[in-house]
């Protein structure tokens, strides 16, 4: 069984392979021979009262190729800064995080590899934000406000550069001295004129494609930075774009939604996520999750990925203002970016193993 850890993932994938491999997974869940189901968190008090621990899982699988499960442990409490207020997240001791895929084949359940999910997180949801972008943002989009400097802005520039030919990116967080240093990095590394702005107000004035990139516990794109012809993207940042915002977007372009489980299909599941919570214990300070995931944004405007593909186009006029989002098909991308990380690693020589037959028994479970 191999054992890939970030330093691999970073050495074996470019982030236009995970965009590509990502496209055809989403592919072969149209065509019915991949399946996934939503993530599922578990949220859990814990001792003290400004936090809680949450348990969250993400699977799904292809037939004649791999199944994975990606399984994260955090512990979850808030942080101020400013007007802002951010999710923070840790495992053991601030700075430290638990998140990992098992890969296993469809052929014969074996074991294949357990892989860290830090550096290929950051590229599956990029690769998702540039899929987005490519389908639904004017073909002519050159410019891009960024609200967010951490490292899922990095990989989402590093990813959408593919697919248009950016010249200019303007980006704000809170933190001054994050948003130069993002800014300096990436034009460096880009060759793109990258600018840090002081307000979201700055970032977003006079561009294309607006990014609303954090890890802000409430909406970072406001309705009045939307205008005709932008095309809008949102991670984290509150879990989606408020009501508001949904009101200006001409068309919403949505990936997908998981299947229903087997007998129950006069039940869809279309939330973002899906949470099990203790039924008592938690204090007001944990902020613990106190609703629904969101699900479909804008039912009356919605296209679906697998009609864009069919159809080979999706139809925008120039003033239109478009917003893209996964959906709940997460599951589906772990088996195909651990599967083509297994593979590079085999072809690279990868020596890291754990032997399978710690994880085989003579016990039927």
């Amino acid at each position: 069984m191999k054992v890939i850890n970030n330093a691999d993932v970073a050495r074996l994938v470019t982030q236009a392979e995970v965009t590509q491999v990502l496209e055809s997974a989403y592919q072969d869940f149209f065509n019915g021979i991949a399946v996934c189901r939503p993530r599922v968190d578990v949220e859990i008090p814990s001792s003290s009262p400004d936090r809680f621990y949450r348990w969250g899982t993400m699977e799904g699988g292809s037939a004649g190729k791999y199944f994975a499960i990606r399984c994260k442990s955090d512990m979850i409490y808030h942080k101020r800064i400013g007007s802002s207020v951010t999710q923070e997240k840790y495992c053991v001791e601030p700075g430290t995080f638990c998140g990992f895929i098992l890969l296993f084949s469809v052929e014969n359940g074996e074991p294949l590899a357990l892989i860290n999910d830090g550096v290929i997180q950051h590229m599956r949801v990029a690769a998702d934000g540039a899929i987005g972008v490519k389908y639904a943002s004017r073909e002519d989009s050159t410019t891009i406000g960024l609200l967010g400097s951490g490292g899922m802005a990095k990989d989402h520039l590093r990813s959408v550069i593919h697919v248009r030919n950016i010249q200019r990116v303007k980006v704000f967080s809170p933190t001054k001295e994050n948003r130069i240093a993002f800014a300096e990095i990436m034009t460096e590394e880009l060759g793109i004129s990258v600018d840090p702005v002081d307000t979201p107000e700055d970032a977003v004035r006079d561009v294309d494609i607006i990014m609303g990139l954090t890890d802000s516990a409430v909406p970072v794109i406001k309705p009045e930075y939307v205008g005709p012809g932008h095309h809008l993207l949102n991670v984290g940042g509150g879990g989606g774009i408020p009501p508001e915002v949904q009101a200006r977007v001409s068309k919403f372009l949505r990936f997908g939604n998981t299947d229903s489980p087997v007998g129950w299909s006069d039940t869809s599941f279309d939330d973002e996520h899906l949470t099990w919570q203790a039924r008592s214990g938690f204090t007001e300070k944990a902020m613990a999750s106190k609703s629904r995931a969101h699900g479909v944004f804008g039912n009356d405007r919605l296209v679906y990925l697998s009609q864009v593909l069919d159809a080979g186009r999706f139809d925008r006029l120039p003033d239109d203002v478009t917003y893209s989002e996964r959906g709940n098909l997460q599951g589906n991308q772990f088996h195909a970016v651990a599967g083509l990380l297994y593979e590079k690693a085999i072809e690279a020589g990868v020596s890291t193993e754990i032997p399978t037959e710690l994880f085989l028994q003579d016990i039927r479970n």
